[in-house]
């Protein structure tokens, strides 16, 4: 469930996880303190980071449970540690098909719920108009604005960079049916339906988030990986939201920082000439400490203790 590495089930690194086989059946997920944004590692730790995502996953590893939704969750081993299934990695899509089973599904399923992020820098330069978005024809898309409708979109999840995919690509690497990619997108309005009355609650908004998703031995659609954490999803002050400013309480604002010191662009124009990709730098310490302390009150905002 990580981009790179092996599969032999030795232990992998991914950009925030290191994964481990526990057994013939099992893989230990280690949620370190690491961080990551624009597929780059930066080069910074940040203190308890690790035990507030493990955490925050094994909260909606339960609550799916709760809502007969099937996952590859088995429990909890340590503070920044849980086990999980383990399901093969086909990287070569021409093995994929309609009946392969015990597999991770090589696609990343995006649910947008508000206009932000990529979503808007594409809005601004043309290529996503209002309408496909559920506004009237020349409605005028403003950031931070609540979709009509729930826009969703896959990406690839096995190559070096994630690439958005239409329907039809979608289906054809990854074996899945028409039917089954729309009960994968059921499962994920289900989950965030519940993930947006929880976290209300305690005073914050689910902008979007990232899912992933398996087939069991019995070709029985898995939620897998990690989702509803700091480092998958987007969360706003739902005060500050009301009052008309989005305020970044997740991975975000370490992404913002990234593209405020003009890092992000350089690399996506590095990106777009296939030249060497830019070094990241590592983080102040001072925006080192605050990001500390985002993703330690986020993990009471989302799951209501820590």
């Amino acid at each position: 469930m990580s981009k790179g590495g092996n599969d032999t089930g030795s232990l992998r690194s991914g950009s925030v996880k290191e994964i481990r086989q526990a057994n013939e059946y099992e893989l230990e997920f280690e949620f370190t303190d690491r961080i990551s944004v624009f597929d780059k590692i930066i080069p910074s730790i940040i203190p308890g980071k690790g035990e507030t995502l493990c955490n925050e996953g094994v909260f909606w590893f339960e609550r799916a449970k709760e809502m007969g939704i099937n996952t590859h969750f088995i429990e909890k081993t340590a503070p920044n540690r849980f086990n999980v299934k383990r399901v093969n990695i086909i990287r070569d899509y021409s093995k994929i098909g309609k009946d392969t089973k015990n597999y991770l599904i090589p696609l990343e399923f995006i649910a947008r719920h508000y206009v932000a992020g990529s979503l808007f820098d594409r809005v601004k330069k043309g290529k996503i108009g209002p309408g496909d978005l559920g506004f009237e024809t020349g409605h005028a898309v403003r950031y931070g604005e609540k979709l009509p409708r729930p826009y969703m979109e896959t990406s690839t999840k096995l190559e070096k960079v994630d690439r958005l995919l239409d329907l039809e690509e979608s289906l054809s690497i990854s074996g899945l049916s028409e039917e089954e990619y729309n009960n994968i997108l059921d499962i994920i309005l289900r989950l965030d339906e519940e993930m947006e009355k929880e976290v209300s609650k305690r005073g914050l908004i689910h902008v979007d988030g990232k899912k992933e998703f398996a087939f069991d031995e019995n070709r029985n659609i898995m939620v897998i990986d990690v989702f509803g954490t700091a480092d998958e999803d987007r969360f706003w002050d739902k005060e500050s939201w009301e009052n008309g400013e989005c305020v970044e309480l997740s991975k975000e604002f370490v992404r913002k920082y990234y593209e405020e010191i003009g890092y992000k662009s350089r690399l996506y124009e590095s990106r777009d000439k296939k030249e060497d990709e830019p070094d990241i730098p590592p983080m102040p310490e001072e925006m080192i400490k605050k990001a500390s302390e985002i993703y330690k009150n986020l993990q009471y905002k989302i799951t209501g203790s820590g």
